[in-house]
């Protein structure tokens, strides 16, 4: 049976920068995740905002982590080559009577150290986002709100941790917890592992863990927010994210500009007890749409490519929990928005919590230092030319929408924790993302992944174990 210092149940975000933080010190470590790659629950569908940190109540966990987050994001995206952006945000007031709200969500946002905010007039406001309606009669301006890529961000955390030591099992669901003399005993469908600590970062399935292990119990509800992704050609509709007053379930929907240059529109709030659906509604796009028009004029949706849908963790204290809540089990429970712009921080946090506890030393070698594949679309002409001549697979695309190339999808298929089905290329390449959404390169990429990891088509996955696509071949 392996034998873990500590244990990361899921490798979302949340878990992948815990599990960063632990390859910093001596020790063995082991993240498990029930999916088939790293990035496949909640990380996958969210907002990809780097909050600025006035939304949450002072002195909570939310407004800490996110604060903290938000500074350590221009380090992280360099060391992990992630895109990111500080675009800033507009909180917009669309009431003279709601004035003072916006007043309130200032002052909130200097309790919490959120630097660089200022209060400015309807007219100032539309000055700066012309496509902001007429109905807008103030806004807060957050400049160092930003934009980034959450599955560069995800996966960029995750490898760097593999590549500094930390092991990772996949299609791994965690069925039971059991406590020892030595720390715990950690049950899955594919055998049992012992740890001295267990790091729950399970998304919605955190309080399930969180109730094995300990008695103060607790209850997570997950929130839906359904999205819509427009085409490139309207990523320049507004500059900035433009959120409006925040309400009882959130931040509303916003209109963003997304850092590889689409717009995105969303999400919607529905609590929902089924922690699987993510399946798109008529209402829900038709809500999402109604109510951003109250902020942003002429919204391009006739260019919507795609729509989605995000789960959140919702936990019923309205905050995250953090921290030893039972011996040696550390919980990274209810990490709902702001958790992508946390999750640096929350990493931090909570592997200094354990190393303090297991008595682990800082390691020697750690390197900061991750590259992600590289892409040819963001190379100049020369860069193109002299990749090509390195490596004649650069030089065959694959998908048009996006210019990925053949020799971009080999490095996604063989570096550390390499892609294994449609979805894990997609994310690491983009090969998918474009106006076609896979219509032309689906099988192209699939010819590759069948030839570079010796599976037949048939074996092929969109994701997990359930997605198969060819279901039977046929002959020619």
């Amino acid at each position: 049976m392996a034998a873990y210092d500590a244990i990361v149940v899921g490798a979302g975000v949340t878990g992948s920068a815990v599990a960063r933080e632990l390859s910093r010190r001596n020790g063995r470590f082991l993240v498990v995740e029930r999916a088939s790659d790293v990035c496949e629950g909640t990380s996958k569908a969210n907002s990809a905002i780097v909050h600025a940190g006035f939304d949450a109540e002072p002195g909570t966990l939310k407004a800490k982590m996110n604060v903290r987050g938000n500074q350590l994001m221009d380090q992280i995206s360099e060391e992990l080559d992630v895109p990111f952006s500080r675009v800033g945000a507009f909180v917009v007031c669309l009431r003279e009577e709601e004035l003072p709200r916006l007043e309130e969500l200032y002052q909130r946002g200097l309790k919490n150290g959120v630097p660089d905010l200022e209060l400015l007039t309807g007219d100032e406001a539309k000055a700066l986002e012309p496509n902001l309606t007429d109905e807008v009669c103030g806004a807060l301006w957050a400049r160092t709100s930003g934009i980034v890529c959450p599955f560069a961000l995800t996966l960029g955390l995750a490898e760097s941790a593999a590549k500094n030591g930390v092991e990772f099992s996949f299609n791994t669901a965690v069925t039971g917890l059991e406590k020892t003399s030595e720390g715990w005993l950690v049950k899955t469908n594919q055998g049992d592992f012992t740890a001295r600590a267990v790091v729950n970062a399970a998304g919605v399935y955190s309080d399930t863990l969180h109730n094995w292990a300990c008695e103060e119990k607790l209850s997570i509800t997950p929130r839906k927010g359904e999205y819509c992704l427009l085409d490139k050609t309207a990523g320049g509709h507004v500059s900035r994210t433009i959120f409006q007053l925040p309400g009882k379930y959130g931040k509303g929907v916003l209109v963003s500009p997304t850092i590889h240059g689409n717009l995105l529109v969303g999400p919607t709030a529905v609590d929902d007890p089924d922690r699987e659906d993510t399946a798109t509604t008529a209402a829900g796009i038709a809500d999402l749409t109604e109510k951003a028009a109250l902020s942003v004029k002429n919204v391009p949706m006739r260019q919507v490519i795609t729509s989605f849908m995000g789960l959140r963790a919702h936990e019923a204290g309205d905050d995250f929990v953090l921290g030893e809540t039972a011996e040696c089990f550390f919980d990274a429970a209810g990490i709902e928005s702001p958790g992508l712009t946390s999750a640096p921080a929350i990493g931090e946090y909570l592997a200094e919590l354990i190393a303090e506890k297991l008595g682990l030393s800082e390691k020697e070698q750690f390197d900061p230092l991750r590259k992600g594949v590289p892409h040819l679309a963001a190379m100049s002409a020369e860069e193109r030319a002299e990749k090509i001549r390195e490596n004649p697979a650069y030089g065959n695309i694959i998908c048009r929408c996006e210019e990925v190339s053949e020799g971009e999808i080999l490095d996604a298929i063989h570096g550390i924790l390499g892609a294994r089905t449609l979805d894990g290329v997609k994310r690491r390449t983009r090969a998918g993302m474009g106006r076609c959404q896979a219509g032309f390169c689906s099988p192209r990429v699939m010819d590759l992944l069948s030839r570079e990891l010796g599976l037949d088509l048939t074996e092929i996955r969109k994701n997990g174990e359930d997605s198969q696509i060819v279901l039977e071949k046929t002959r020619g």
